[in-house]
């Protein structure tokens, strides 16, 4: 499984905003530029940092134009819960067969603790306006990510 490379087009996908509304990734097309992380599981240590990183920094986002999307495995009712307990303000998008991971190629193998398994590799894609991917950060460390991808959509010329 390879990831997607940059200059490539972001696979679609559709997702529920936190007032229930469908919408997907292509309706950002000519709007706005997209943050789109993938997480392995709600309420782990990293996700969450990552997630408190995201939503203390919104405003800025949005302030730039940019829309913040998460995604992982876990179900609409994790999501749920962990939007309320982190006061997440943007989309999280329920993967649990992983066709969204494999699409953006995060999904492969992964080490821990000297265990092999499969999961979802931390990484997050910048999408501009046309629907490309701009820059690909793969294997993530959550703490100061949010601050590092803010810059980084500075410094394409895309925020």
């Amino acid at each position: 499984m390879s990831e997607l490379a940059e200059g490539s087009v972001a696979p679609n996908f559709a997702m529920r905003d936190s007032s229930n509304k469908i919408f997907k990734l292509s309706d950002l097309k000519g709007k706005k530029n997209a943050v789109v992380y993938f997480y392995p599981k709600d309420f782990t240590p990293g996700c969450t940092t990552e997630a408190a990183e995201f939503t203390r920094d919104y405003q800025k986002f949005k302030d730039a134009g940019i829309e913040i999307i998460g995604i992982s495995p876990d179900t609409e009712d994790s999501h749920d819960k962990f939007r309320e307990k982190m006061g997440i303000p943007y989309p999280l998008v329920s993967d649990p067969e992983k066709e969204v991971a494999k699409s953006y190629g995060v999904y492969g193998k992964k080490t821990f603790m000297g265990r092999e398994f499969m999961g979802v590799i931390r990484s997050t894609f910048l999408v501009d306006k046309s629907g490309k991917v701009l820059k690909v950060f793969g294997k993530v460390k959550p703490a100061g990510h949010s601050k590092e991808v803010l810059e980084s959509f500075s410094s394409t010329g895309s925020g």
